[in-house]
C-alpha cells in the first residue's frame, strides 16, 4: 500500500531559488554579513539574521551539496506532508539549529540544520524509504543514523563544518516527524509494514560486479 501523495506547490524548489539568489548576492562582502548570524549580531538584537543565515552559504561546494540535498529529501517529504508542514519543518529546523550552534560557532550559515531537519522529519515518516548514499543503496532511517553518528564524531575534530546545527536540526526533524504521525495515525499507521523490495535485476548486476 502506498502513501497518499499531497499536491504540492513546490516550496522546497523556490526555496533552492532563495538560496542561489542569496549566494550571489553574498558578492558584495557588505549584504554577505548582513545574512550571517553571529554573536555581533545578537548584540545588536539582529534577530531576522536567525532566518537569513539559512539561506547564505560560504562557498560554492557548501551550496551545491545543500542544493542536491534539499531538492532530493525536500521534494519527498513535500509530498508526504504537504506543503505548509513542510514550510514549517524547514524553518523549524533552521531557526533552532542556529539557536543552539551561535553559540558554539563564530558565525553560523547555510541550510544544513533545516535540511537535517527535513531528512530526520522524512526519516520519521517514511522510514525505510531507499536511498543512495555512501556508495550504496540503504534505508532513509540507515542513511540518517550514519550522517548523525559522522556528525557525533566530528564534534571532536576541529573543522569549519557545523556538527551541532546538523545534530539540532535532524533532532528537531525526527521530533516534528514523529508528532505529525502521532496526529494522523490513520495516514501514516501503515508505515511500519513496509517491506523493503529490491528488484532481482539489481541483485544480480550486483553480485556481477562485486562478487563474480
Amino acid at each position: 500500500m502506498s502513501h497518499k501523495k499531497y499536491k504540492i506547490k513546490y516550496y522546497f524548489f523556490y526555496l533552492s531559488l532563495i538560496c542561489v539568489l542569496v549566494f550571489i548576492l553574498q558578492l558584495n562582502q557588505y549584504i554577505s554579513d548582513l545574512f550571517v548570524l553571529n554573536k555581533a549580531a545578537l548584540y545588536n538584537r539582529e534577530y531576522w539574521r536567525y532566518v537569513t543565515a539559512i539561506f547564505a552559504h560560504g562557498n560554492l561546494s557548501h551550496l551545491f551539496y545543500n542544493l542536491f540535498a534539499l531538492l532530493f529529501f525536500g521534494y519527498s517529504l513535500e509530498r508526504l506532508i504537504g506543503s505548509k508542514r513542510f514550510l514549517i519543518v524547514f524553518f523549524a529546523s533552521g531557526i533552532i539549529a542556529n539557536i543552539l550552534s551561535v553559540n558554539y560557532y563564530d558565525s553560523s550559515l547555510g541550510a544544513s540544520g533545516a535540511i537535517y531537519g527535513v531528512m530526520g522529519c522524512l526519516t520519521a515518516i517514511n522510514p525505510f524509504m531507499l536511498v543512495f548514499a555512501f556508495g550504496f543503496i540503504m534505508p532513509m532511517f540507515l542513511a540518517t543514523i550514519i550522517w548523525t553518528i559522522g556528525d557525533i564524531l566530528g564534534l571532536f575534530i576541529p573543522s569549519n563544518t557545523g556538527h551541532i546545527a546538523h545534530i539540532s536540526g535532524v533532532a528537531v526533524g525526527l521530533f516534528m516527524g514523529f508528532l505529525i504521525r502521532l496526529l494522523r495515525k490513520d495516514k501514516y499507521r501503515k508505515i511500519t509494514e513496509y517491506k523493503i523490495k529490491i528488484p532481482e535485476s539489481y541483485m544480480r548486476k550486483w553480485e556481477d560486479v562485486y562478487i563474480k
